[in-house]
């Protein structure tokens, strides 16, 4: 079967609110199954104070699903808001706009199913995400990525500009600022 194939049967859509409840059990399973290379039992657990759905992205329609027929396998998008990462629960939220002259769009909440990773998903999500940053005038995006994550977007053409940790939870979990140009 050649890659294409693979793809033959994902589409991709705008998050409606509908979908809320098939992304946060998308979220769940990911963080706790694509994580466990990378973090501890204890970091995992605080991940989830830190990630999750953060339904301003799917009121800005900025927010992408990728169906595997009637299965949701990712999702992730785009913000023109200064929260840089999170969900509705996460603390330090920021719904303030950002400036496509000053500021970099943010790369948010991307997420693949554990059973369906290497497939394109992510790369479907980064492009369709890239693209709308860009229409709205962004000339550069940034993320909070995950240890996980790390290798895909160094593939996708984004940097490490710094290494932090999340401290929501009991334990800090490891994250990095990831920037690109467009």
């Amino acid at each position: 079967m050649k890659a294409n194939d693979c793809m033959a049967d994902l589409h991709l859509s705008l998050a409606n609110a509908n979908d809320a409840e098939s992304i946060k059990t998308l979220m769940n399973l990911a963080i706790s199954e694509l994580q466990k290379p990378y973090l501890s039992a204890d970091q995992i657990a605080a991940s989830y104070l830190a990630m999750g759905l953060d339904t301003q992205l799917i009121e800005d329609k900025t927010y992408f699903c990728i169906w595997d027929g009637e299965t949701l396998v990712g999702c992730g998008g785009w913000s023109r808001r200064s929260t840089l990462y999170g969900g509705n629960h996460t603390a330090g939220r920021d719904a303030g706009l950002l400036d496509p002259k000053m500021d970099r769009a943010r790369i948010r909440a991307m997420y693949t199913h554990p059973d369906h990773v290497r497939r394109g998903i992510g790369r479907m999500i980064i492009d369709a995400a890239e693209d709308a940053a860009k229409a709205e005038g962004f000339k550069a995006l940034e993320m909070a990525a995950t240890l996980a994550g790390r290798d895909f977007y160094l593939r996708c053409g984004y940097t490490i500009e710094s290494a932090w940790e999340d401290t929501n939870g009991p334990v800090p979990v490891p994250l990095l600022t990831m920037v690109k140009t467009l």
